[in-house]
């Protein structure tokens, strides 16, 4: 199908569902008798009482015909009742990627639809895109997912940033997925990712592991899991370090969770820790004139991010009565990150129709003079000035540089409470459920440029007296701005967020095999911020945002190998803090960090519409089951926010909404998995495109005209492939020895600010990966993984750079750059259980029912 063809009429599409994973020993061929996968949560409370619901615990042994089911609570619904997508990610699904110590490769490999850009060069922080939206760790991309861990929405309170790498992988029980579900509330644009950990009563046990390999990396976990009559506990602890496959690009991640539970026949409760930090070397794109020469080469340095992240949260679950329960979690989060970031100054000797000939001044290029302004009034305004309102003097055939520091930092606090009833209503079996979440933050955020030089090797330096070009007079002035404090300037923000919800949801089984789900989410937001410097008096204000955002939809149940469903829900999206105090291209932003004055801007809104087939086909096979969806999705976006550049230096920008942009795909697949094969295929096509015809501004793109691009209804979002295949397999050759290979295959993509679609793309590309693991006692297991088996060179991510010398005898002259993948790297490393007997999980449920 065209994707001409595609946008006219979008009818149907399938997707493997992600997830399943070979069990953990194998024996001799026959039928699949595993437990199965039947249930999920359908809202960020779930079933409460930290996870541990026994339908939805990955370690609990299937119910036999004669025991009754266990009860459902909360919001927890059979998959086959749900009306949208769900693709899940398991515990063993994330161990088989152990050696990336990274939850987002295994997201990558497993999810139909979702794909990565490394725009930093870190295979920790790339930004994860499903169906054309996106969660990113890095300040000023645009986010389009809700993340939820144990309940708790973790998009940061400033830029709602996702940081994936502050989670320990080994501690994750399982991550669902779901789209279509406006009970996830705001940011839940393209869906919720809904990560539940591990805790005493799931996983139990003494464990280490330690591996290393490419690129001088070390890293290794402690695992400790125990139950002991009504009380459990379980904590682990990681590290990580390694040198980067980049110069100057070392990352540093270390990482505590813990968890205390306690449980009654009709109750449980959970008090959960989580303290984490990371650092990260040189996070930026590179020049392709650079990287020809040398894979390795980055732009300038140092380009460095610390993150600290601490959570304390308490989440309890009641059975009020046999058909009700109330659950809810209370939860305190504290977040830091410091981002230092040499860059071109952008500056030039003051124009001749200034007063300050002979002094500094910030490059005017992209400015005009405000209404009534004279010449000599609009050239003053740049020129730079130091915290006394001194003015530097111009030296001439200097590189200038700005090192340029910013600090964010944020206190959030909430909680949800949610009720659910299972009485029948009229005979009819029907869940219900009702809730509401309330999340506050406090945030500070700072920003300062100190005056640098970039010298032959592409570092910033301060120090006036420099090795490379002799004495430069004003070097190392901090706090650097332009008189009107424009294009530059310091910045010091104060501000809070209050964001309230309320929800409903029920499902009716009209008969046993007809469920129809209905409901709404009322959001509130409410963001306000104070300027503390007086550069930016249009900072301080107070924006208030809401909606309510229905949902509904059918499933009916043919027989188990043909389940249909259909859909049809709205979403929507506040401004963040960062992006309502950073909409004026005359005042861009220091991204990813920096505050400066705004028109406000409208919230997002979206509606998406569902529809597909799925299903399993037992016993096909040598015992084996194939499980197989197919699907298509589309969202029409209302008021998208989009970051655009500004002239001279891209690492600075500004945000503005554009009336309308469309996502919509299909995606095909199938697996196959017997007790000692698995093997899985799926396809997706993902077509994300604008929908207005005007001008953006991108001034670095080489086709742009006096800085500005010419967007048409239809041009295709950047950064986001249309086609998307991923294969792979595990197999036992020996009951104690286990291979699998996987493939992920991309079409081309648009550059970052070619959304003009008028300039080349970014190549098509494949990754394949390769791990082994062989269990040689019943304590001892070794592994080996291998990424990027072929040394595929690509890039996931692209963007532009303004042409010209840089410093010494480097320039650039293509303006392209992009970050370069990973290339091959080994890994090899052991796990070892403690005890004689090491405690056994029972294997992994591997069959989805639908």
């Amino acid at each position: 199908m065209s994707l001409r063809a595609l946008r006219g009429a979008l009818t149907a599409s399938a997707s493997v569902l992600a997830g399943s994973m070979a069990v953990g020993t194998a024996h001799a061929q026959q039928s699949v008798t595993l437990g199965e996968i039947s249930v999920v949560a359908t809202s960020p409370v779930g079933a409460g009482g930290g996870n541990s619901s026994a339908v939805q615990n990955f370690n609990q042994i299937a119910p036999v015909a004669a025991v009754p089911a266990p009860r459902l609570r909360g919001s927890e619904q059979p998959l086959y009742k749900i009306p949208s997508t769900v693709e899940t990610v398991t515990a063993q699904d994330i161990r088989a990627d152990l050696g990336t110590d990274n939850v987002v490769a295994t997201l990558a490999r497993r999810t139909p639809g979702l794909n990565l850009s490394d725009s930093q060069g870190n295979s920790n922080r790339p930004d994860v895109t499903y169906r054309g939206f996106t969660a990113s760790p890095v300040q000023g991309v645009p986010q389009g997912l809700a993340v939820y861990q144990n309940g708790v929405r973790i998009n940061e309170a400033f830029g709602d940033i996702v940081n994936f790498d502050l989670i320990p992988p080994q501690a994750i029980q399982r991550i669902d997925v779901v789209t279509g579900n406006p009970v996830f509330g705001l940011n839940a644009l393209g869906g919720a990712v809904n990560i539940q950990m591990k805790n005493g009563f799931t996983w139990q046990g003494t464990e280490i592991s330690a591996w290393g390999g490419s690129d001088a990396r070390t890293a290794g976990y402690l695992e400790y899991g125990k139950v002991s009559g009504p009380w459990s506990f379980y904590f682990t602890g990681d590290g990580l370090n390694d040198r980067g496959w980049r110069y100057e690009s070392p990352s540093t991640i270390g990482r505590m969770y813990g968890d205390l539970g306690y449980r009654s026949q009709d109750a449980e409760f959970h008090l959960i820790g989580l303290a984490a930090r990371s650092f990260f070397g040189a996070a930026a794109a590179t020049p392709v004139d650079f990287t020809r020469n040398d894979p390795r080469a980055i732009f300038t340095y140092p380009q460095t991010t610390t993150t600290d992240v601490g959570t304390i949260q308490l989440t309890g679950r009641v059975d009020i009565s046999p058909t009700w329960d109330l659950a809810g979690n209370a939860y305190f989060r504290r977040f830091s990150q410091t981002y230092v970031d040499g860059n071109d100054g952008n500056f030039e000797q003051c124009s001749r129709q200034s007063s300050f000939r002979g002094f500094l001044c910030y490059e005017d290029d992209g400015f005009s003079p405000a209404a009534g302004q004279t010449n000599l009034a609009f050239r003053n305004q740049f020129l730079i000035l130091g915290q006394q309102n001194r003015a530097i003097p111009f030296t001439a055939n200097v590189p200038y540089g700005t090192l340029d520091v910013t600090k964010t930092e944020a206190t959030g606090y909430g909680g949800s409470l949610q009720a659910a009833n299972r009485d029948k209503i009229f005979g009819f079996n029907n869940a219900f459920i009702v809730g509401g979440s309330i999340d506050a933050a406090n945030y500070s955020f700072k920003s300062s440029s100190t005056l640098g030089v970039i010298n032959p090797n592409l570092s910033i330096t301060t120090d006036p007296n420099n090795p490379f070009y002799g004495t430069i007079p004003g070097l190392g002035t901090t706090f650097i701005r332009t008189a009107g404090a424009l294009g530059i300037a310091p910045s010091s923000v104060n501000g809070s967020n209050l964001y309230l919800g309320l929800y409903t949801q029920d499902t009716l089984d009209l008969t046993d095999r007809l469920s129809v789900t209905a409901g709404a989410r009322l959001n509130f937001a409410r963001i306000q911020s104070e300027d503390l410097t007086g550069f930016s008096p249009d900072v301080t204000g107070t924006h208030y945002y809401n909606k309510i955002n229905p949902v509904a939809g059918l499933t009916y149940r043919f027989f188990d190998a043909l389940n249909l469903y259909g859909s049809y829900s709205e979403s929507n999206r506040a401004p963040t803090p960062l992006e309502l105090a950073c909409a004026n291209p005359d005042r861009p932003c220091l991204l990813p960090n920096s505050l400066v004055a705004d028109p406000p801007l409208k919230q997002v809104t979206g509606k998406t519409y569902e529809v597909g087939f799925r299903g399993q086909l037992p016993n096909t096979y040598d015992g084996g089951i194939i499980t197989y969806k197919i699907g298509a999705f589309r969202t029409d976006l209302s008021n998208d926010i989009l970051s655009l550049a500004t002239p001279g230096n891209t690492a600075r920008a500004y945000f503005v909404n554009v009336p309308a942009t469309q996502r919509q795909g299909i995606e095909v697949g199938a697996e196959y998995t017997a007790d000692y094969l698995r093997v899985y295929a799926n396809y997706a096509l993902i077509d994300a495109t604008f929908q207005f015809n005007g001008t953006l501004s991108s001034p670095n793109n080489p086709l742009a005209v006096d800085g500005a691009i010419q967007v048409t209804r239809g041009n295709t979002v950047p950064l986001v492939p249309n086609h998307q295949i991923k294969a792979g397999f595990d197999y036992f050759i020996t009951p104690e020895w286990q291979v699998g290979l996987y493939l992920q295959a991309f079409s081309s993509s648009y550059y970052r600010g070619d959304e003009s679609n008028l300039n080349r793309k970014l190549p098509p590309y494949y990754v394949l990966n390769l791990q082994t693991k062989y269990q040689v006692t019943k304590n001892l297991e070794v592994f080996g993984l291998i990424t990027n088996l072929t040394n595929n060179r690509y890039a996931t991510f692209g963007t532009f750079a303004e042409p010209g010398a840089v410093a010494g005898n480097l320039t650039i002259n293509d303006p392209r750059t992009t970050t370069l993948a990973q290339p091959l790297s080994i890994y090899g490393g052991f796990k070892y259980a403690f005890g004689a007997d090491p405690v056994p999980m029972s294997p992994e449920p591997i069959i989805r029912k639908y």
